[in-house]
């Protein structure tokens, strides 16, 4: 019988074309995660208005436990589906209950409602990531692993800016009228037809799943699909220096980047004076250069790094960017000038994006290849835990419980930024002597 190890790879066009949809898909995810940060003004004024009457804290609800809740914690278990059976149709079934469940937000009459949708999009979407990271690690040979678990991510960062930019289009579309009218549906605000507009591209991306290959798994130590749940997250536990300090370093690094997502709209509405097609046209255009600049770069640095030996390079490159990503991140959430904050922000997303890549690169490296999506599926769950609680509910709860006032959001997230960043860099620092000593058992094995 052969052995899976020894699967010829499959022909680099077929791969790229995976990684490809793939892309496609993670832009999609981050479009229908995002469009609701654009749409706060629309979504807090009252009933009578076309809106829904809500505070700063219920937007973070939405953006924050009412998503990631459930896409963390399904997506446990879905990774496990992952390391089992066809990847390829879990993550189509997950985009099209993304899809749908986006479309529902914009039929969504009342708080409760779009919460409930909220939860179905978080659902759907936990269903891409692991699986995605599963079937790129056997589909590309190690050495080439980086470059397409790289571009992958890049569909997150682009899929950022074009939320904002397409988002911002579709507003200005709409802003000059009382609503859509659509068949079957009627009359709609300009709010709900946003989220039923950047929702229904995603079925037909569900389908164009279909078309890729399913690679042959390439199983190297424990028998994954062998192992309880309880026995997965206990190899993880045994080796808590590699894995929960990259998880909780990674994840603090991560915030900064969510509250951009979260609340940058907000921030240049409310301080800077921006309507929401200004905020969402010009963060859009910030986002879809200087994000993918950043994690080339930080990339790039990696690679040297590797070059030189150091099996912590990613590590290494986390610890800094949170030195420079800390006065970045200060600077540009407390300026009280418009044109000089949106300047500032052009740094502050580039140093944001540097590390943005490596968290799963590494993952790959030190992990046996049957256990990869339900490990990288574990990393999900931590990180957006901690960057939706923490960041993007955070800044909510500090604004209207702390501060107490609309005009200091720069002042919440600044101070999140001021926390996360120093024990992002501390933990990872702590991290690097166990990650090289299992980067190395891994290379060996």
């Amino acid at each position: 019988m052969q052995n899976p190890a020894n699967t010829p790879w499959p022909r680099p066009g077929v791969a790229w074309y995976a990684v490809g949809v793939l892309f496609i898909a993670f832009i999609l995810s981050f479009i229908a995660r995002l469009i609701l940060s654009l749409l706060v003004p629309s979504l807090k004024m009252p009933a009578e208005q076309g809106g829904l009457g809500l505070s700063d804290a219920d937007i973070g609800v939405l953006q924050g436990p009412g998503f990631v809740l459930f896409y963390a914690i399904v997506g446990i278990f879905i990774g496990r589906l992952a390391d089992r059976y066809s990847r390829r149709g879990i993550i189509s079934a997950g985009i099209g209950t993304w899809s749908l469940m986006t479309v529902a937000c914009g039929l969504a009459g009342s708080f409760n409602q779009l919460l409930g949708a909220r939860v179905g999009v978080g659902i759907g979407q936990s269903a891409l990531s692991p699986a995605a990271y599963s079937m790129i690690a056997d589909l590309f040979p190690r050495d080439r692993l980086g470059r397409a678990l790289g571009v992958y991510q890049a569909g997150g960062l682009i899929g950022t800016g074009l939320a904002f930019l397409v988002g911002g289009l579709v507003i200005r579309a709409v802003s000059t009228s009382a609503g859509v009218t659509l068949p079957l549906v009627g009359q709609v605000a300009g709010w709900q037809f946003a989220f039923i507009a950047v929702g229904l591209p995603g079925l037909l991306v569900a389908l164009l799943l279909w078309t890729l290959p399913e690679p042959a798994r390439r199983t190297a130590g424990p028998a994954g699909a062998a192992l309880s749940l309880g026995a997965v997250f206990g190899y993880v536990f045994g080796r808590w220096r590699v894995y929960w300090l990259h998880y909780l370093g990674f994840a603090l690094l991560a915030m900064p980047y969510t509250i951009i997502a979260a609340w940058a709209p907000v921030l240049f509405q409310r301080v800077h004076g921006y309507t929401p097609p200004e905020a969402g046209l010009n963060l859009g255009a910030i986002l879809l250069v200087a994000s993918p600049l950043g994690v080339l770069a930080g990339g790039f640095l990696a690679d040297r790094l590797q070059q030189r030996g150091q099996r912590d390079a990613a590590l290494r490159v986390g610890i800094g960017t949170a030195l420079v990503l800390l006065p970045a991140s200060l600077a540009a959430t407390l300026a009280t000038d418009g044109t000089l904050a949106i300047a500032l922000f052009a740094p502050f997303v580039f140093c944001a994006s540097l590390s943005l890549a490596m968290p799963p690169a590494a993952l790959q490296v030190v992990t046996p290849g049957p256990l990869r999506a339900q490990v990288s599926a574990i990393w999900l769950l931590v990180l957006n835990l901690i960057t939706g609680l923490v960041g993007a509910l955070g800044v909510g709860l500090l604004n209207d419980f702390l501060f107490a006032s609309d005009a200091a959001i720069g002042k919440s997230m600044a101070l999140l930024c001021a926390v996360s960043l120093p024990l992002a860099a501390l933990i990872l620092w702590r991290a690097l002597p166990a990650f090289r000593a299992a980067a190395a058992e891994q290379a060996a094995a």
